[in-house]
């Protein structure tokens, strides 16, 4: 098992794929992007899978998440996705994607056994979207969410980020569009990692502000908080109302700063160059690519894993006077 020293068991992967991606939102890099990382330093498509068959075969890795950057600009990622389906143990995968060319992908990635999708949706009007994210790319995400709920990578869940005097008007229209639609969504509070270092606590919208919105206009029931287990977001129920396949109609909400869920964490972060992170916010990594690449065992490599994963912290730390964002930025640490 990946066991901490408090007890916690990593058993979510998040396998970041590449740190590209093909739009500037403003709350994570800057207009002109960031310096990618050298392709010599990326692992390869075999080095991936050969680290996810040792998380899931040998440390009980039973759910595999591919993120990026933006993961759809992988040239392999078909690949990946049908080795990963093909473990034995065989994960639960899932995608987290910005959306932009999931309507040309959503067959392949189906019919290589991908599970289910996350989109990212910050907006449904083109002038903000535009505003947020430094493109013209609406249409396109769009699309790639009907694309993916077509091809069956369902539940399509839509992660939207709130911004002060930007978007934050919305959310009671994100949630309409997505309760019509079929989708779940789940709004996050924005986190200290964007490039360029900006987040400031005092124009986040909060969980409280956000919940404050969408009651306004819906009757929000929680659901029971036993069920919740690892999942990040508190979940509702909204009162009366059904997706279009007759279930209960459900928005949740992820307070990553100021309702965390540390405690109950069950996720270990793969760098696309081959770093293990053991929480989203950890100022240090430990290398599997240089052993890989030097002819390491399984063995030798499972045992560097559990001793990252051994060392990781309590909590993030977001709410300590001495806190630090990390080095890296999210487009390159993975979702």
């Amino acid at each position: 098992m990946l066991a901490d020293s408090y007890g916690r068991v990593a058993t979510d992967l998040r396998v970041s794929l590449t740190d590209r991606c093909n739009l500037r939102c403003t709350y994570c890099m800057p207009p002109e992007g960031l310096e990618w990382l050298p392709k010599p330093e990326l692992l390869t498509d075999d080095e991936l899978l050969r680290l996810i068959r040792i998380g899931t075969t040998r440390l009980g890795i039973n759910e595999v998440r591919f993120t990026g950057g933006e993961p759809l600009l992988r040239r392999g990622l078909v690949n990946i996705v049908a080795g990963t389906t093909a473990l034995e143990p065989r994960p639960h995968t899932a995608l987290t994607t910005n959306g932009i060319g999931l309507a040309r992908t959503a067959p392949a990635l189906a019919e290589a056994g991908l599970d289910r999708v996350n989109v990212s949706l910050d907006t449904l009007d083109p002038v903000v979207f535009e505003k947020l994210a430094r493109r013209r790319r609406l249409p396109d995400v769009l699309d790639g969410m009907a694309a993916a709920a077509s091809a069956g990578l369902t539940p399509v869940k839509v992660n939207a980020v709130l911004m002060r005097d930007v978007n934050d008007h919305e959310a009671a229209d994100l949630l309409r569009f997505c309760v019509e639609h079929g989708y779940e969504l789940r709004f996050i509070e924005q986190m200290p990692l964007d490039a360029q270092h900006g987040w400031r606590r005092d124009t986040m919208i909060t969980a409280d502000e956000i919940l404050g919105r969408l009651e306004a206009e819906f009757d929000l029931d929680p659901a029971d908080a036993d069920t919740r287990g690892s999942a990040p977001a508190e979940l509702f129920h909204l009162r009366d109302q059904t997706f279009p396949n007759g279930e209960p109609a459900t928005v949740g909400v992820i307070g990553s700063v100021t309702r965390p869920f540390c405690g109950a964490c069950d996720r270990v972060r793969l760098t696309a160059d081959g770093q293990i992170r053991n929480c989203l916010f950890a100022r240090e990594e430990s290398d599997l690519r240089t052993p890989l690449r030097e002819g390491a065992t399984d063995d030798e490599i499972a045992d560097r894993w559990r001793a990252a994963v051994g060392a990781k912290l309590p909590g993030h730390g977001i709410n300590d006077p001495s806190f630090l964002q990390p080095a890296r930025p999210m487009s390159a640490i993975g979702g």
